[in-house]
């Protein structure tokens, strides 16, 4: 089983989709990272060799910020904006999400707050 950044990708899955499985790399990164190393998007993590593998490896840790590093980075941006009262932060807190939809919030918590 190949392990990068701290998480071992699923041996069955095609390496594309395996490397979606680390917190920070989605699909389109994904791809970015294969086509970087010279691999086969269609290769399954079993067949990878130790090259590719370590090939991999480097890519990410050299360039990508992933797992703890960009968990540790988002929980501070997040206090940092509580700290200085934002309203981003307060919207985060209830339950908003964090992105440009107006900070509307999430159907479930809507139903929540509108109970009696």
């Amino acid at each position: 089983m190949a392990r990068i950044a701290g998480v071992d990708l699923p041996r069955e899955k095609r390496v594309e989709v395996a490397l979606t499985y680390i917190y920070g790399i989605g699909n389109t990164k994904a791809k970015q990272i294969l086509k970087e190393a010279d691999v086969n998007p269609d290769t399954r993590v079993k067949d990878l060799t130790e090259r590719e593998i370590t090939k991999l490896r480097d890519i990410i840790e050299k360039r990508h910020k992933v797992e703890g590093d960009l968990r540790r980075e988002v929980s501070l941006n997040i206090k940092r904006l509580t700290e200085i009262g934002c309203y981003r932060a307060f919207a985060i807190a209830g339950g908003c999400r964090s992105e440009d939809k107006g900070l509307e919030p999430m159907p479930e918590r809507a139903k929540a707050l509108i109970k009696p």
